[in-house]
């Protein structure tokens, strides 16, 4: 086995290293999700924890390694006597993104169950983890309804796995941990409230910081056993502090004053729900322990707010995380003192050390833009075609837009868009399996088995069902897309103030993109050549900061956009064939930059429509005077054109209008 990287060798990284020994003093907590750039320990101080955790007694033979002075009575491989048990260290379970979710949860085997209807029930990771660690890397590139999975068990402490009526449960109690590079996308709002705290990291900007980072790390890699030895005693006394914490914890008391600042702070800062308030009670008191305090302090409230406010205050994913510890300072002083008396007279000074900074990197500045918009504030544009360099102009307010999808079915990325089939969703239909069997077809097994009844001897009751006749359910559900936007940012655009509105209007099918589960990239085109302002990632977030500062003006080189777009899904084709693509072309149809400019945008076009790439014109051309280039650019790609007003989804107050239209 090899010899993981001592935790009390990690440099830096205070703020990651507390939330995961608070973890680990409090399960309760709910786990910890690690947000940072490539390169930071991430996953080396995830690894070092489970060195840390002291060993658990299991029931011998037992696969869900259950608590011989607590054995839980619906385990698989119960019953079990209480008493007795053995002793073997806390386990780390890593979950690769490419788990399939009978591996995550277990597998029935289904013909077994069948034609002999035995339970046979082969545990997945979520047992293998019970009573340890489950490692998440790269979390927010975990399919939709893994995440699902994994955190429903973490929340109710068991896994449930159920095929065609059959069904098990058994505890699944860890500590989860998930890290993720927000460049690479994020997690769905619902989906970050479940995790307990979270902790931005980045790389030190410090040269003495570094040099001591790659000191270790060579010393590690040279010799494993001898560096971890060096650190043997620092991890002794960490171990024994994490015991003598999880043995203080229950004494620890939580007044009602520290309850008021936890209430206030997340009223202060429009936290959704109660988990949130739960969460950093747990905290506190686990910070408490961790003090060896017995008495939960302001600078215990404050610590636990910075570790677990920040990723549940964001209303959309564009908003930057963090807190305004000015405000949080603030509501902790006014509500110190209420209710009981406070054994910290002054107030929320202690619990400073290591707190993430207000502009993190965790998501672009210019995300305020969504939250408080100031839609057609647009600096005044020069017209004509061969205007200068223009400042950005800011985006309007997002709106929900109506759903653009890619016709036909796909079988790409689980996603929301486009009808694909996938293992999850609706059933349509059955087949013969191929491989292992993992949707059985009820109906369609037993009437391909019913037939040969007599010829198996089969004369009275009853059903003999054999390998040839199961079925395996084909489901259709949706994928996600590439959505590549072709933004023209030329004067053309910009000349009548339009560029706000176009800039909400992409800001809006990009907060659309993210909801849907898509890749998105952006080619944007002005002056004399297009440029791929950002290649297809998972990560809007960088795509809203490109568009916030994109500049406008010049002329409108339309092929050039096209054919860069082209090019752009040409790659990304080898990179991932089974996402398809839908290209959404933002303009007001204008072709003027190159030579002979509506040609070359004609032939440009038709490579798409050639090639049936889906595609959608969004026509920004406005005034009393419209030439309808636009829809004509919509036709030669083989798409759609749909106005700014008409990308907007129909209003309830328009529905109701037509509502009345009708009865009239």
């Amino acid at each position: 086995m090899t010899t993981p990287f001592p935790f009390t060798a990690v440099v830096g990284q205070d703020d990651l290293r507390l939330a995961l020994l608070l973890n680990a003093v409090s399960p309760a907590v709910g786990g910890v999700l690690v947000r940072g750039e490539k390169g930071t320990a991430k996953s080396t101080a995830v690894r070092a924890l489970s060195a840390l955790l002291p060993e658990v007694a299991v029931v011998p033979g037992c696969r869900f390694s259950c608590d011989p002075a607590a054995p839980d009575p619906s385990c698989p491989d119960g019953p079990h006597e209480s008493g007795g048990g053995a002793e073997r260290p806390a386990r780390m379970v890593e979950l690769p993104v490419g788990a399939s979710e009978d591996r995550l949860v277990g597998a029935l085997d289904i013909e077994r169950a069948l034609a002999e209807g035995v339970k046979a029930f082969e545990p997945g990771l979520l047992a293998d983890a019970h009573r340890g660690i489950l490692y998440v890397d790269e979390v927010n590139l975990l399919h939709d309804h893994l995440v699902d999975l994994l955190l429903d068990a973490a929340a109710m402490g068991a896994s449930y796995v159920e095929r065609e009526g059959v069904s098990v449960r058994h505890a699944a109690r860890f500590l989860l941990v998930g890290t993720m590079n927000p460049e690479e996308g994020e997690l769905r709002p619902q989906l970050l409230d479940r995790f307990g705290l979270t902790v931005e990291v980045a790389a030190s900007r410090e040269p003495e910081q570094r040099v001591e980072v790659v000191r270790r790390r060579l010393a590690y890699d040279d010799d494993p056993a001898g560096f971890a030895a060096r650190w043997a005693d620092e991890e002794a006394a960490v171990r024994g502090r994490i015991v003598a914490a999880r043995r203080l914890l229950p004494s620890v008391r939580l007044g009602d004053g520290a309850l008021r600042q936890i209430a206030a702070t997340c009223a202060a800062f429009e936290v959704d729900g109660m988990r949130a308030d739960i969460v950093m009670a747990r905290t506190a008191t686990a910070l408490a322990a961790w003090a060896g305090r017995t008495e939960v302090l302001a600078e215990d409230v404050r610590q636990a707010a910075l570790l677990a406010l920040p990723h549940r205050r964001r209303r959309n994913p564009f908003d930057a995380p963090g807190l305004d510890e000015d405000k949080l300072d603030e509501t902790l002083e006014q509500f110190s003192g209420e209710g009981d008396e406070d054994p910290d007279p002054d107030g929320p000074g202690g619990g400073g050390g290591g707190q993430p900074p207000a502009d993190s990197d965790g998501g672009p500045q210019g995300g305020d833009t969504a939250a408080r918009p100031e839609a057609g504030e647009g600096e005044p544009q020069t017209s004509g075609a061969g205007s200068g360099e223009q400042q950005a102009v800011r985006a309007s307010e997002p709106f929900r837009t109506k759903v653009l999808s890619v016709p036909g079915i796909g079988e790409g990325a689980a996603g929301r868009r486009s009808r694909a089939r996938t293992e999850h969703g609706r059933t349509t239909g059955a087949r013969r399996p191929r491989g292992a069997l993992t949707k059985l077809h009820l109906a369609a097994t037993v009437q391909a088995a019913a037939p040969h009844q007599r010829a198996r001897g089969r004369s009275g009751p009853g059903l003999v069902v054999r390998r040839d006749d199961l079925r395996q359910a084909t489901r259709e559900g949706r994928e996600g897309n590439l959505v590549l936007f072709v933004v023209d940012a030329s004067g053309s655009m910009a000349a009548r103030q339009r560029m706000s509105a176009v800039k909400g209007a992409v800001l809006s099918l990009l907060l659309d993109a993210y909801q849907r589960r898509d890749k998105v990239g952006l080619v944007t085109f002005r002056g004399s050549a297009a440029d791929v302002a950002l290649p297809p990632t998972s990560s809007v977030d960088a795509a809203a900061a490109r568009l916030e500062s994109l500049p406008t003006g010049g002329r409108t080189p339309l092929a050039a956009g096209l054919l860069k777009a082209h090019d752009v899904l040409r790659v990304e084709r080898l990179r991932d064939p089974a996402r398809r693509a839908l290209v959404v072309v933002v303009t007001d149809g204008r072709a003027t930059g190159g030579p002979e400019p509506v040609a070359l945008a004609g032939r440009a076009a038709r490579l798409f429509a050639a090639e049936g790439v889906a595609s959608v014109v969004v026509d920004c051309e406005s005034g009393p005077v419209r030439l309808g280039l636009a829809g004509q650019l919509a036709g030669e790609l083989g798409g759609t054109a749909v106005t700014l007003d008409e990308l907007r989804a129909e209003s309830i107050a328009g529905l109701v209008k037509d509502v009345q239209r009708r009865a009239a």
